[in-house]
């Protein structure tokens, strides 16, 4: 399996410098600062990009999981809020919350909701986030 890899580099001291972030594939280049982060100036945040991978992990996840019962989606859609605030006396990531909406043929609600529950259990960048807790609502449109 191929080994994944971004970069980020920063410029300055912490609350008034600027930084980017890239990934490896080139599919993104953002730039990031305090504001973006602690604020809602423009520009990225590391807890955006990984709610994004998040969001991204678990749609494939479910996907995979319907596939296998025998009842492959047409459509998921999900969002990832990623909770990030003052810990402490540091920061921390402190919940996310998964909303997903799936259109799924010939599936009861009870088997969607516990192939998303095992899908968010089994996705790899939940395995990554155990000591983050993770809610989910699911949802058959």
């Amino acid at each position: 399996m191929p080994t994944r890899r971004a970069d980020a580099e920063w410029t300055g001291d912490g609350p008034n410098g600027q930084g980017k972030m890239r990934l490896g594939s080139g599919a993104f280049e953002g730039s990031y600062g305090f504001k973006s982060r602690m604020e809602d100036d423009p520009g990225t945040n590391p807890e955006e990009l990984l709610g994004a991978a998040h969001a991204g992990c678990f749609s494939m996840a479910l996907a995979f999981a319907l596939t296998k019962e025998g009842t492959p989606p047409e459509h998921i859609h999900t969002k990832a809020e990623v909770h990030f605030g003052p810990k402490d006396g540091g920061f921390a990531i402190s919940r996310i919350d998964l909303h997903t909406e799936a259109k799924v043929s010939g599936i009861d609600a009870a088997l969607f909701e516990e192939a998303a529950q095992g899908a968010k259990k089994g996705c790899p960048v939940s395995q990554a986030l155990t000591g983050v807790e993770i809610t989910l609502q699911a949802k058959l449109v």
